[in-house]
């Protein structure tokens, strides 16, 4: 077999791996999908009037705040999916199967890409999920076409895959799965920091920059102007730039990382 063949299939074996891990012990997975649920409903049924009437300008209207809500929720999902691949990189290099499986004649990456392509498949399942949730709640997207969708769609897969590899090398300098989790808590902290819930203009002047200049407010400000019409501006072309920029560091922090340090 040529070395592609051989990446492509060992590969899909470390894909089949991770995907029946999830499965398994869907525990995990479950409380990271929890919290963007939680914070969802919080902000629609207990904030939204208050929400909506001060980003409106007086007028109380909780299914334009529901609105302006969702395309952050979608990516903070991401952020919460991702920190499940660290632990689980860190559990697989501190438990002893990594260094059984570079004993073995398969293809070195594949043990990283497995874990990549999971990671992506499930925080694109989770956000469909909370995406489902959503829509339940009173969400519409009423102003975007096929080509917005797949625009959505890419920026959602691009993401997924820019934070996974982050992950991937936090989980790799991780000597524990606590340690992991803790080191991948950006993901989730730097959404409540973004515009997530309110414009970056209704912030304190000293607070905009460190809203501004992250990944996630130009992704949420993307989504939502792909899925609800609003202007996207400079944030199409600033989000596409720090989803590969994240993804190229991680990547080559990761391998770096992985190559380096057996353990």
């Amino acid at each position: 077999m040529s070395s592609l063949s051989l990446a492509v299939r060992d590969s899909s074996t470390m894909l089949r791996r991770n995907l029946l891990h999830a499965r398994r012990y869907p525990s995990l997975t479950l409380n990271l999908l929890l919290t963007p649920i939680m914070l969802l409903l919080l902000f629609v049924y207990v904030f939204g009037d208050v929400m909506s009437a001060g980003i409106g300008g007086g007028g109380a209207d909780r299914s334009e705040y529901i609105a302006y809500l969702v395309p952050g929720i979608l990516l903070m999902t991401i952020g919460g999916t991702v920190v499940g691949t660290a632990v689980s990189v860190s559990n697989d290099m501190t438990e002893g199967i990594i260094a059984r499986l570079r004993t073995m004649a398969i293809h070195r990456g594949s043990l990283i890409v497995g874990h990549v392509v999971g990671s992506v498949l499930q925080a694109i399942t989770s956000v469909v999920l909370v995406g489902a949730v959503a829509v339940a709640i009173g969400f519409r997207s009423t102003d975007a076409g096929v080509l917005e969708w797949l625009a959505a769609f890419g920026l959602l897969v691009l993401f997924a895959m820019a934070l996974t590899w982050i992950a991937v090398g936090m989980g790799l300098i991780s000597p524990n799965a606590e340690a992991a989790s803790n080191n991948a808590m950006p993901m989730i902290l730097l959404p409540l920091l973004s515009s997530a819930f309110v414009p970056v203009d209704a912030m304190p002047g000293w607070f905009q920059p460190i809203a501004e200049y992250q990944p996630f407010t130009p992704a949420i400000e993307t989504l939502r102007g792909l899925l609800l019409g609003s202007e996207i501006g400079n944030n199409g072309w600033l989000a596409v730039v720090w989803c590969l920029g994240l993804a190229v560091l991680g990547y080559f922090w990761s391998t770096s990382k992985f190559n380096r340090d057996p353990r």
